[in-house]
């Protein structure tokens, strides 16, 4: 088998129709190959969302900071 492991990134079309062109040898003709489609986990929040929410949440707090009272320690039996 002279084919290796070939990594695409691609984007699923506005339709919701992922298509993807993937180059081969002649050499490599009928041979059975494995596609596996998984989403690529996007960053959870770009810069300009970050910043926008920081701009909505500035000025937005009302009222006192206030500390709740500190309760007491349980005691525990040592680990070892």
């Amino acid at each position: 088998m002279s084919m290796s492991r070939i990594e695409l990134l691609s984007k699923i079309g506005s339709d919701g129709v992922l298509r993807v062109t993937v180059p081969m040898t002649p050499a490599d003709a009928g041979l059975e190959v494995r596609v596996t489609v998984e989403p690529i986990a996007r960053p959870i929040m770009t810069q300009e969302e970050w910043r926008s929410g920081i701009l909505q949440m500035a000025g937005a707090w009302q009222g006192e900071f206030e500390r709740p009272e500190l309760r007491e320690l349980e005691e525990r039996e040592p680990l070892s």
